[in-house]
């Protein structure tokens, strides 16, 4: 799935992304470590994978999208 880093706290490497459709989701340290990421700013398309549903949806994976 594609979404829009929408912020990013390097502190506690957590933050959130806007899907497509403007829903903010938030993710945690764990999910941006597993993308292998130094640092990501607002405006990024990433690709993210989830799991759960609804407000149970909880993002496992941020990391840059690319072709």
């Amino acid at each position: 799935m594609q979404a829009t880093a929408y912020t990013y706290d390097p502190d506690t490497r957590s933050g959130q992304v806007l899907l497509d459709d403007g829903t903010p989701v938030p993710f945690d340290a764990a999910a941006f470590d597993a993308g292998d990421l130094r640092l990501l700013r607002p405006g990024q398309r990433v690709r993210i994978e989830t799991e759960g549903r609804g407000d149970a949806l909880r993002i496992t994976l941020v990391t840059l999208q690319t072709l």
